[in-house]
């Protein structure tokens, strides 16, 4: 008898691309170490599967109304101590099911080659997956060359208590698809993403055929394939033409030569950084406003000569505008920002904890989002 497992959330299809609607899609663990999890919660001790002790605090506080500049202390937590490799606890493989084909479904496998995949309407919902343990972890896109980050991401990572435990990069590959036995000159209509058109618009121009949108890429193909549509093509890939039983008619139509997209990997505890690897570590702050404030935020960075990869503020959602007195005006607004940053270095080492504990003396919020291995292969 078959027992549904919890599941892990990755996002589908070329939301990689920042589109806006897709799939999601999750890892599953097997019932299994399900059950085994859950001995360990009844008194087992030696138990493989125990879930990894939570040793990274997170410098937080819970906002009223999402507005994380509420209520705010100096005190804030104190930062994680140093870590040792003896308190590494080794990671499991993940599975689950859902539409193949996608471009998210590929990270999902270069992350996890023996995983499953299973589909999410929306980002929220796989969010929610992993909290309620529905789900194991979640891989997301969060950015990529040609659109740029992710917004509605960057602020479903502040709403959402999960943390960052992976990243994947991928080349993105856009291929023509079509039935077997159609030539590129047959095609009247090409099925996609609008967010796939907009990556091959020059092409599509040239080829000279009707845009007609679907929710993602994977399903475009499917419905060429399951409704034997000889007259129209889909932009979706490779992988996506094995599975569906489709011809590729052209390979990288991207305007782009090269799409490279970023996605990460969340789960509910945060893990162990080990020493045989680079790590990256993300955080998430805000300021009060002032002349050279985010300069000193930066400086305590590089004063320990960590290197800052990523850069990317956000106005605050529910508290955007800040109103200042003036005195040739009266009142000036200005924007209140969330501040997000990725740094190469480890929570593990001294140097990360005390910028980070330099940072904490003036910003009026930080939090760790997570401090995970650095993917060097795409």
């Amino acid at each position: 008898m078959a027992v549904t497992t919890p599941l892990v959330v990755a996002s589908s299809q070329l939301r990689c691309h920042n589109f806006r609607r897709t799939r999601h899609w999750a890892l599953t663990l097997s019932w299994e170490k399900q059950q085994l999890k859950r001995a360990q919660k009844c008194g087992g001790d030696e138990n493989p599967w125990k879930p990894v002790k939570i040793v990274m605090r997170v410098v937080d506080h819970h906002p009223r109304d999402g507005d994380v500049s509420y209520g705010l202390h100096k005190d804030l937590v104190s930062l994680p101590k140093p870590l040792s490799i003896s308190d590494i606890v080794a990671a499991s493989d993940d599975h689950a099911k859902g539409i193949p084909g996608s471009y998210s479904e590929d990270a999902a496998l270069k992350a996890y080659p023996n995983c499953e995949t299973v589909s999410c309407n929306d980002f929220e919902e796989a969010f929610k997956a992993v909290e309620i343990w529905w789900a194991d972890k979640v891989i997301l896109p969060i950015e990529n060359t040609s659109g740029g980050s992710i917004h509605r991401n960057y602020d479903l990572l502040l709403r959402h208590r999960l943390h960052i435990v992976g990243e994947v990069q991928l080349a993105t590959n856009l291929a023509l698809l079509a039935l077997p036995g159609v030539r590129t000159e047959y095609l009247k209509r090409v099925l996609s993403h609008s967010q796939a058109f907009e990556l091959s618009d020059d092409f599509l121009t040239k080829l000279g055929v009707a845009r007609e949108n679907v929710d993602d890429t994977a399903g475009a193909a499917q419905i060429i394939a399951s409704n034997g549509l000889y007259d129209a093509g889909a932009i979706a890939s490779v992988r996506a033409a094995e599975i569906y039983g489709l011809n590729v008619l052209a390979e990288r139509i991207q305007d782009d030569s090269e799409i490279i997209s970023r996605y990460l990997v969340l789960a509910r505890d945060p893990i162990i950084p080990k020493a045989d690897k680079p790590f990256k570590t993300s955080i998430v702050f805000t300021l009060d406003e002032g002349p050279g404030v985010l300069f000193k935020a930066l400086a305590v960075f590089a004063l320990r000569d960590i290197n800052l990869n990523k850069i990317e503020s956000r106005p605050q959602r529910n508290r955007p505008l800040r109103v200042v007195d003036d005195s040739n005006t009266g009142t000036a607004k200005y924007f209140d920002y969330l501040f997000y940053i990725d740094f190469d270095a480890s929570m593990t080492e001294p140097r990360a904890q005390t910028a980070l504990g330099h940072l904490q003396e003036f910003a009026t919020f930080l939090r760790v989002l997570g401090c995970y291995p650095i993917d060097t292969t795409i």
